[in-house]
């Protein structure tokens, strides 16, 4: 990525959260009028809040240690709340706005104006935070999902049948940590499955060389007779290409990059590189180009791992039997999720074109706060037959 994209983003990012906090605290800050006690509190409080997750980066790049770790994670669970804060703050203008001309509120309301904010102060404030914590909640607990697939082409060496686990999005990093690779881990083991598929944004950004070790050991401990296979994300180029990608080789991960492998005799299994790769001036494979390289007969089955759900058509055009992706966490925050849908033409779940079926799952882990509000984490149970 050049620097002055790099620039330009920070810019408006930076511009976008200045804009939301200076409206979030003047409108705190106004709701308290009548009790300077809270009002100092309230800016104290949210002032720090809104600075932990900046300082945290500065400091991990700095140095790292627990200071900077615990400002990157409440600073990211304050991303959350903020979104949460900004939109409920505008609900309520909203509302003053039209009883500005409709008169509906009652008379009550306007006795006292040093009270009622007090109460809509307590009632924004205490429906965002239940909302993240909810959220939160929810980010913890992933749902098995299963799908029974028919592949109407017969694989080799008389396989049948295939059962396949499927993790992708974790996003390793300093909110995603060692404890939860292991609760994902020791959920992909109950599976008991032939094949383990990662399908990109496995890692997502550097920590601790102690924390890392504890990672790559977990990720070792996945048990799969026919391995362990990943392609890179967006975030695999993000947090430094190789580096991630040796980081996944050392847990025994086998990273696909724009390469088909015979599985055990019986089915092709292709990865795909991330569209980032070219923002990096990598190239990127069509599909077929990489099928050709296949060492397998052109009959058999193929899987194809390709972490976002750009272009569907090229696989079905390629002849592709399966297609698993992820990266689009289905949202993850309300009301991103509408967007989302707009933006893929499938945002989640199962979709069938002609002869090729897809899977785009939202994902296991999460990016930026650890909270889901429009969506559910999945691991994903893959049972696959052949005919």
């Amino acid at each position: 990525m050049r620097t002055s994209e790099i620039i330009v983003f920070l810019l408006i990012a930076l511009g976008i959260y200045g804009l939301a906090n200076f409206y979030i605290l003047r409108r705190g800050w106004q709701a308290l009028a009548g009790y300077p006690s809270l009002r100092t509190a309230f800016l104290i409080v949210l002032g720090s809040l809104i600075l932990a997750y900046p300082l945290g980066r500065v400091l991990g790049r700095a140095s790292g240690g627990v200071a900077s770790d615990a400002f990157v994670r409440s600073g990211s669970f304050y991303m959350a709340l903020m979104l949460y804060l900004f939109l409920l703050l505008i609900a309520v203008d909203i509302f003053r706005l039209a009883n500005a001309f409709l008169h509906f509120f009652p008379e009550g309301f306007a006795a006292n104006p040093h009270k009622t904010g007090l109460i809509a102060f307590i009632a924004v404030m205490g429906t965002g935070l239940g909302v993240v914590i909810g959220g939160y909640v929810n980010a913890l607990h992933p749902r098995l999902q299963t799908l029974e697939i028919d592949i109407n082409k017969p694989a080799g060496d008389n396989l049948r049948s295939l059962n396949i686990a499927m993790a992708s999005d974790i996003h390793l990093g300093t909110v995603m940590g060692s404890r939860r690779l292991e609760r994902i881990v020791k959920r992909l083991n109950i599976l008991e499955p032939d094949i383990v598929l990662l399908p990109g944004d496995i890692v997502d950004e550097s920590v601790s060389q102690a924390e890392e070790e504890k990672m790559i050991s977990c990720l070792r401990s996945i048990k799969a007779r026919l391995g362990v296979f990943s392609v890179p994300g967006n975030h695999e180029y993000f947090g430094g290409l190789e580096k991630n990608l040796e980081y996944l080789r050392r847990g025994g991960v086998r990273v696909l990059q724009d390469e088909a492998v015979l599985i055990n005799g019986a089915f092709v299994l292709a990865g795909r590189k991330d569209p980032t790769a070219l923002r990096y001036r990598e190239s990127r494979l069509p599909i077929q180009k990489i099928l050709e390289k296949a060492p397998a007969d052109p009959g058999l089955p193929v899987i194809l791992l390709d972490h976002q759900p750009v272009r569907l058509q090229e696989a079905e055009e390629a002849g592709i039997d399966l297609q698993l992706s992820g990266h689009t966490h289905a949202g993850q925050l309300f009301p991103f999720n509408l967007i989302n849908k707009r933006i893929w033409e499938q945002n989640w779940g199962y979709l069938k074109k002609g002869t090729t079926q897809y899977y785009v799952s939202c994902g296991v882990g999460t990016w930026g706060p650890p909270v889901r509000t429009c969506s559910i984490p999945e691991i994903v149970r893959i049972k696959v037959s052949f005919h």
